[in-house]
Formats: structure tokens, sequence, C-alpha cells
């Protein structure tokens, strides 16, 4: 190969390096680039994540208990009817617990499709009050709790009957539960020119505010073992929510440590 040659070869090669380089800054003016935020996803993946591991835990506890008492009882084929008795007692009320928890993981999954329907009508609060009233006067007698109920007198406003029952049963519920005996539970439903107004306040163990943001999610729990033990699902407040969002409504809390929870109702009238 001679010099001559080899200039040429070297100018070829050059000119070869140059238009493959400026190939490649023309591709890279035509590239796009595209960026998807995936943070909702990744947090609605989480509280999946979170709830499937709630409901198997919640539903793990009264399975097992239920499993075991049945097998001491199959064990001791039923001799001592006092411990029989006892167990299958045990296994009746696990078994309830478990229902509640179907029910209300039910309820949730209804309130929380999109098109979600509302049987409207017009409420009478005193008709209303008279079908809760009494269960809860015997629950709390059972407890050593006072318990009152106050209304406006003729109150009428338009809503879905039975979900409206269902936040004061939920409140009331969770009032009772977290008061303790001697203390007092209170009902007061009123109404503004804009506004009907339910009031459910009791003297308990409060919820410190740290908690306060997260009284709604479901399963969240200020005391676990407490609630637990009475019968709570875990899942009240987060129906509640659902109930007073659909009916666009608002909920304030307030409450302290030791003293008690305050918690207001406000539905707009139709």
């Amino acid at each position: 190969m001679n010099l001559h040659n080899l200039k040429e070869q070297k100018k070829y090669i050059t000119k070869l390096l140059e238009f493959q380089f400026l190939t490649k800054k023309i591709r890279l003016k035509g590239a796009v680039l595209v960026i998807h935020d995936i943070t909702e996803l990744k947090k609605l993946e989480l509280m999946r994540k979170d709830f499937v591991a709630n409901v198997s835990h919640e539903l793990r506890t009264p399975i097992t208990s239920i499993r075991g008492f049945a097998e001491t009882l199959l064990e001791d084929d039923l001799k001592n009817k006092e411990v029989a008795k006892e167990f299958l007692t045990i296994i009746y009320n696990e078994s309830d617990r478990m229902q509640l928890l179907i029910e209300d993981l039910l309820t949730l999954s209804r309130l929380e499709q999109e098109n979600v329907q509302l049987v409207v009508n017009e409420i009478d609060v005193e008709g209303l009050l008279k079908d809760i009233i009494p269960a809860y006067q015997m629950k709390a007698r059972k407890k050593k709790i006072s318990i009152a109920f106050s209304m406006d007198e003729k109150l009428n406003f338009k809503a879905d009957k039975e979900k409206i029952k269902q936040i004061i049963i939920n409140l009331l519920d969770n009032a009772i539960h977290y008061t303790q005996e001697q203390g007092k539970v209170f009902l007061t439903i009123d109404s503004t020119e804009e506004y009907v107004h339910i009031h459910v306040s009791d003297t308990g163990m409060g919820i410190d505010k740290a908690a306060l943001p997260r009284i709604f999610e479901r399963f969240y729990r200020v005391d676990k073992a407490r609630s637990r033990n009475t019968g709570g699902t875990g899942l009240g407040l987060a129906i509640v929510k659902h109930i007073v969002d659909v009916h666009d409504g608002k909920i304030v809390i307030d409450s302290e440590i030791n003293k008690g929870t305050d918690i207001h109702i406000y539905l707009p009238r139709k």
C-alpha cells in the first residue's frame, strides 16, 4: 500500500466517523422521553397489600380459635358439659365476629363502588331513633354507662335512611366500646338551614392527636387489643366516612386523651 492510498484511506475513515457522529446527533434530536409518575399506583398497590394482609390477619384469629376449641371438644367427646358449653359459647362468639367482619367488608366494598346508588327518601329523625335507642340503652346499662339522646322536634331531611342509621349505630358502638364504666355517651341531632348535624360524644379513653388523621383508615384501631376484645372489626369509622362522602357531607373530630371524643357529622339538607 503506497502513501497516497494511506492518506485517502485516513480521509475516508475520518469522513465516515464524522457521518456516523452526525447521524447519531440527528437521531438524538428526534428522541422522545416519556416519564410516568407511578407514585399513586405504588400507593394503591401498597394499600391493596395492606388490606389483604389485614383481612387475612383479622380472619385468621377467629378461625384459629374456632378450630382449636372444636378439636378440644372432639377429643373430650363432650363428656364435660360445663366445659363443652363454655367452649361452644366461644365458638359462637368467634363465628359471630367473623360474620360481622364479612358484613362490614361487603358494606365497605359496595360504598367504594363509583356507581353507588343512594335510596334517598324523607327521614323522620324521631322515628329513626326509636329503632336505635332501646338497643343502645341496654348496651349502656350492661356496661354501667349513662347514655342520653337529644334531637330537634319534628326534624326531617332527605337522605338514605339505612345508611344514616348505619352512621349512628357505628358511632354509638365506638363510643360505648371506648368508654369506661360510669362514663357518659351523648347523641344529639339538630340542624341549621344548610346542614343536619349528628353529634356523638363520650367521656372515654380519647384519641391521641397524632392518630386522628388515621382513624378512618380500614382496620386502623387506636387500641388494637381492646377493640378485638369488644368485638370491633376496625371498619366502623371507614364505613361512616364513605357514607358521609357519598352524601356530600363532612366530619369534624375533636378528642383528648382520657377526656373523651366528639364526632360531628354534617349532612346537607336536600
